[in-house]
């Protein structure tokens, strides 16, 4: 079997990790969520939420791959044989994501094009699901074949991610995020200031950060802040656990937890001053409130950013260019570190070289990611991203809670792990309230929340037949075939167990 690879610094993996957890959705989802919530009053609940749950958990899957030394299946089958099955659900969350995610980057990739140009011309709407998207007139199980100007940089999508994991952890994902991350900086601090600078910017920043006091009572404002932590973190994609298993033994395990949550914050929060400067100009210039602008995740970014984008006073093109290749930046990041989870699961479990795996994996996912590509595509993905999510990454979070601090009761144990390691110690009767009771019980409403609302209303009034096939059946086939392939044997030159001395 290959020597384990590790990172070439430490630092290297701290950008890895924060290039993991700001993506897409630091960008279209939070400033929305934090309008929606509260304005300024959300960032009560949202700060709270990040210090009880989302650093907790992130502390957690770094002990369980730098304890572990392995993929998630791997760390959870030496953990213990029989949760190797939460290990390969995780893996199979992110390889469902990748095939579609990929997909948004290649288009963010055409908008960085048409910008130049404002080709997507004064209705960006009829733009976007018309000329670009083509989606059907009639039955969306019709998928209108294959768009080749979305199929062309998917492919680019997929060549780049391919270059990059081939090269390995040092020398492709620290190296790639190394450039990655200063320029997604440089990228969306320019479009702050423009934002900001903008006439009619402080309209849209006073509705993002005037605070709505009422609303910190509101029970939903809380799950929403617990969501949008848990959900921007890369927690149970086991991106997080494969990550920290390349990391030599003697390394710090919370001061790079703590950094590498606060660093996707403030990423967040640079990011929602741009957003919201620029739709307050919009606003002001078509005379209408910020509310009837507002928007979230890709009527935001491929509809009403280009609108803003047309009525910009100066040197629009170069702004558009900035602002989707600051989405391709954000998406290439954190699709990297999906990916790579799925490639690291099949090297470990199937005897594979870590470079056979790529090659393979890439195949497999590129194949899957043209369904995507087609004229039914965003119906496709918007159904499973909804059902993935929330029966997938949340379910599945909620259950590792739930084994870690419930079932192996391993609050303990992994805070004298990691604390001989850290630069500074947790305290345990934090972590014993925060990942023992609080975290559960909130995903736990969070999820019976979610599936009362799917029952009770089908998720965006699609059809069905539509959402049983690319919602549910998806998010359940996770679980069956992480069961699959838990229950099939282990290479000869694995080892899965733990020795006494790792395992101290």
């Amino acid at each position: 079997m290959e020597e384990r690879q590790t990172w070439g610094t430490r630092a290297g993996f701290v950008l890895a990790a924060i290039g993991s957890a700001i993506g897409l959705g630091n960008i279209w989802r939070f400033p929305y969520v934090a309008y929606e919530n509260g304005g300024g009053a959300f960032l009560i609940p949202y700060l709270f939420a990040l210090l009880t749950a989302g650093i907790p958990l992130l502390i957690f899957e770094f002990i369980l791959g730098h304890k572990y030394r392995g993929s998630a299946p791997l760390s959870f089958h030496r953990m213990s044989e029989k949760w190797e099955w939460l290990g390969w659900w995780q893996v199979l969350v992110s390889f469902v994501i990748a095939t579609y995610y990929s997909v948004i980057i290649a288009w963010a990739i055409s908008y960085s094009k048409f910008a130049f140009t404002l080709e997507w011309g004064e209705d960006t709407g009829g733009f976007l699901f018309g000329s670009y998207l083509n989606l059907p007139d009639g039955s969306f199980w019709n998928p209108g074949g294959l768009q080749w100007h979305i199929v062309l940089p998917l492919l680019i999508v997929w060549l780049i991610s391919f270059f990059i994991l081939y090269r390995g952890v040092s020398r492709g994902i620290e190296w790639a995020n190394k450039i990655f991350m200063p320029l997604l900086v440089v990228l969306v601090f320019i479009i702050m200031i423009r934002g900001i600078t903008l006439p009619g910017a402080a309209q849209g920043l006073n509705h993002l950060f005037t605070p709505d006091w009422s609303k910190i009572l509101d029970g939903k404002v809380w799950v929403a802040a617990y969501g949008q932590i848990f959900f921007s973190l890369s927690v149970a994609f086991a991106i997080m656990i494969t990550y920290a298993s390349y990391l030599p033994k003697k390394s710090d395990i919370n001061n790079n937890a703590f950094i590498t949550a606060f660093a996707n914050s403030g990423f967040s929060l640079l990011a929602a001053l741009g957003v919201f400067g620029a739709i307050g100009y919009m606003a002001q210039t078509q005379g209408v409130d910020v509310s009837e602008v507002a928007a979230g995740g890709v009527g935001l970014a491929f509809v009403v950013f280009p609108q803003i984008i047309n009525e910009f006073p100066a040197m629009n093109g170069l702004f558009g260019f900035l602002f989707f290749l600051s989405l391709v930046v954000a998406g290439l990041s954190s699709l990297i570190s999906i990916v790579n989870v799925v490639v690291q699961g099949a090297a470990d479990k199937f005897g594979m070289s870590y470079k056979s795996a790529v090659v393979w994996i890439h195949i497999i996912l590129g194949l899957i990611s043209l369904l995507f590509a087609t004229g039914s595509g965003l119906i496709y993905l918007d159904i499973a991203d909804h059902f993935i999510n929330n029966y997938g990454v949340a379910l599945a979070g909620l259950v590792e809670v739930i084994l870690l601090a419930w079932i192996a009761r391993k609050i303990k144990e992994f805070n004298d792990y990691a604390n001989p390691l850290s630069d500074f110690n947790v305290n345990l009767n934090w972590l014993k309230f925060c990942m023992g009771f609080l975290t559960p019980v909130v995903l736990g409403i969070m999820m019976i929340l979610n599936l009362i609302g799917d029952i009770k209303t089908p998720y965006e009034g699609y059809e069905g037949s539509l959402l049983f096939v690319f919602g549910w059946l998806v998010a359940i086939l996770s679980i069956v075939i992480g069961f699959l392939f838990a229950a099939a044997k282990w290479p000869a030159g694995v080892n899965t167990s733990v020795s006494k001395e790792e395992d101290a």
